[in-house]
């Protein structure tokens, strides 16, 4: 049971929350919060990003310590831990929160977050951890995602906050990193795909093939990607790397043409190079008949 109290403006009823960071995903979470009607506080370092907000009904605060004071959870959504630490770990704002709930949205790493919430946990601070893994707009939205990790209690007490910013939020487990794991584990598979989709894109104008003619081929190519990436993990938590239909010999030739190609257009094969230089680094050392998930064992050996 929620040991919050509530204050039911427009019918609605959970927790005072403040927001601290107003950049666009910030801005998103605070518009969230005050569409379900929870009263919200919030607050930015650069002055004047408040201001649809507070239009929107929202309360202003001269001083992170002020914001801090008026709610019952502080969401915290900032660049990185460094600038969690820079508004947080102030005498301030430290003993404003004492007693608070701090829900922190800000991505960083595993490592960053256990420190916040080993600092919180000496000044008092109860401390969830979390990610948003979908864009801005999401927000507010069924089609939102979030995830959390920390104590299970707090995030059961939190549901008003997570039901009002929409979507999904699954709780990973009590220990504190988890959440910001799976973050950098799927950033990796974004920005890596990202990257690969600008290359691509420069390649093909290169050849003469705009972006618009090559993007409905890509999109099929992103289609085939979802039952590769499950049979893939099958692959390796089994710890079997079949290489049946596509061996890694077979993917480093291909991988080969792409840097060959790039480079006869004067354009950086780096990334295709570095995944090249791990599945040769993997077939030298006696797996180019397996699967390229085979890669993954290899190179997180220790």
């Amino acid at each position: 049971m929620s040991t919050f109290s509530t204050n039911p403006p427009s019918g609605h009823s959970g927790p005072a929350v403040t927001v601290l960071g107003l950049g666009p995903m910030g801005r998103a979470l605070a518009g969230a919060l005050l569409d379900a009607g929870l009263p919200t506080t919030v607050w930015n370092r650069t002055p004047g990003r408040d201001r649809e907000l507070l239009d929107r009904g929202a309360a202003g605060a001269r001083s992170a310590a002020e914001a801090v004071a008026a709610g019952e959870v502080v969401v915290v959504c900032v660049v990185n831990h460094d600038a969690v630490d820079a508004v947080l770990r102030r005498g301030d704002v430290t003993a404003a929160l004492k007693g608070r709930t701090v829900l922190n949205l800000t991505a960083d790493t595993p490592d960053r977050a256990r420190d916040t919430a080993g600092w919180a946990a000496a000044h008092g601070v109860r401390y969830l951890d979390g990610a948003i893994m979908t864009p801005a707009a999401t927000v507010g939205t069924a089609d939102a995602v979030f995830l959390h990790s920390g104590p299970e209690d707090l995030h059961r007490e939190l549901e008003p906050v997570r039901r009002a910013l929409g979507g999904t939020h699954t709780h990973l487990g009590e220990e504190i990193g988890r959440a910001a794991a799976y973050d950098i584990a799927l950033l990796d598979i974004f920005w890596t795909a990202m990257a690969g989709y600008a290359h691509a894109l420069a390649v093909a104008r290169a050849e003469g093939i705009t972006a618009g003619e090559l993007a409905p081929f890509a999109r099929g190519i992103g289609a085939i990607l979802p039952p590769i990436f499950e049979e893939a993990a099958r692959q390796a938590d089994a710890g079997t790397f079949s290489g049946e239909d596509n061996p890694l010999t077979s993917a480093a030739s291909s991988m080969a043409h792409v840097v060959q190609v790039s480079e006869a257009h004067g354009i950086d094969a780096g990334v295709m190079r570095a995944a090249e230089g791990m599945a040769r680094r993997t077939i030298g050392l006696g797996h180019g008949t397996d699967g390229f998930v085979r890669i993954a064992e290899v190179i997180g050996r220790r």
